[in-house]
């Protein structure tokens, strides 16, 4: 046999080879960056009658986007709202109708208009729930918001931003068993897939404890006057979680598990990696009024 002259190229060659084969000898890996979500309260958001502020809300909403985004201003030139939406968007808000505990139509009302000084035309913005799929907006959409109040539910353990788009499927039924854990799986339709630039997790009078289908007592809610947003909907129903199992266990001294528990929060992060579910690799921003945050 011809014995073959190895030259320095060959020799580079083989060692670039050896390393996309086998990897480097030690790690290189760069420091994974933890996912954002931002808290913020304010004590006067609920009046002492237990209506809303629309100002107060649209400050809230303005100062959690700025910070999300690490943006000075959120107005219209130069602001957050304007790099997440552009005036060519097709814009679907998706509210929550449940009766005792809707998304309340102030939040609605600052959220259009956010979106509209950011270009979007009103006839290109749609809100609604259950009849989306039948909805000309949110059939044609390139942006959704996703908000609705976080609640304990019958089926999910808890009602949250994942919870929110079960309305996307036909039979929503279809993701009930094992404690819905199979949610994250609407994520990846093609009607919402990639499509959603901000979820918001309403914490004004969250429901904390409830047994049964249908099921409210306000006994069983509180006035936290928080809100919690963020672009990964799985770190930020992990906080609104933890904070409801904090209020649980506060108020009834013990540790009372969730049934049944909220296995698809986890489960859209291992399974479907939809987002972080671990509450060590969320950056968790709070802002203004934090007495009795319990986080």
């Amino acid at each position: 046999m011809r014995r073959k002259i190895i030259t320095r190229r060959d020799f580079f060659k083989a060692g670039v080879a050896l390393t996309v084969t086998m990897g480097f000898p030690f790690e290189l890996k760069a420091e994974r960056k933890k996912t954002r979500a931002v808290l913020i309260r304010d004590p006067d958001v609920i009046d002492r009658r237990g209506r809303l502020n629309a100002r107060i809300i649209q400050q809230m909403l303005d100062k959690a986007i700025t910070a999300l985004f690490d943006k000075e201003d959120p107005m219209i030139e130069s602001g957050v709202w304007r790099l997440l939406f552009k005036p060519s968007d097709t814009v679907g808000i998706k509210s929550n109708v449940w009766g005792p505990l809707p998304t309340p139509r102030e939040v609605e009302d600052v959220l259009k208009s956010r979106i509209m000084d950011a270009g979007v035309p009103e006839g290109n913005i749609g809100i609604d729930d259950r009849g989306v799929l039948k909805n000309r907006i949110f059939l044609t959409s390139t942006a959704l918001v996703n908000v609705r109040p976080l609640r304990t539910h019958h089926w999910a353990g808890v009602g949250g931003c994942i919870k929110n788009y079960i309305m996307f499927t036909p039979w929503p039924p279809f993701y009930h068993p094992d404690s819905c854990a199979d949610l994250g799986a609407i994520w990846k339709l093609p009607i919402v897939k990639d499509k959603t630039r901000l979820n918001i997790l309403l914490l004004l009078t969250p429901l904390f404890h409830g047994i049964g289908p249908h099921h409210f007592d306000t006994t069983y809610t509180w006035q936290y006057k928080g809100i919690l947003i963020g672009t990964d909907p799985v770190s930020v129903d992990a906080v609104g979680l933890r904070i409801l199992e904090l209020k649980r266990l506060s108020y009834f001294g013990k540790e009372i598990p969730l049934k049944p528990p909220a296995k698809h929060i986890f489960v859209a992060d291992v399974k479907y990696k939809l987002g972080t579910s671990n509450l060590r690799e969320i950056e968790l921003l709070k802002l203004g009024w934090m007495e009795d945050a319990l986080i």
